[in-house]
């Protein structure tokens, strides 16, 4: 599975798990990727809640790019997330 085409929520979701699960992190399994797997859409909500944090970039990120592309893009990755949405 390439995870860079995945939706951003759920990339989101498996690092939450992956911090959540795997001993490189503060979990105590060493190879969480099966783990990960089977759980990282209980971290949905939570990695949500990033992408709503993430909307407004912070001043270093606006002097970089555009501010506006970047709520739109954010924006949808939300949007993206909804049940029964397809993008």
């Amino acid at each position: 599975m390439d995870t860079a085409l995945t939706p951003a929520v759920e990339r989101i979701a498996r690092v939450l798990a992956g911090e959540r699960l795997s001993a490189n992190a503060e979990g105590d399994q060493e190879s969480a990727s099966g783990a990960v797997d089977a759980v990282w859409q209980d971290y949905r909500e939570q990695a949500i809640a990033v992408l709503h944090t993430l909307r407004a970039p912070s001043e270093k990120m606006a002097a970089a790019g555009d501010p506006a592309v970047w709520e739109r893009m954010v924006l949808a990755a939300i949007e993206e997330a909804k049940p029964g949405v397809v993008m």
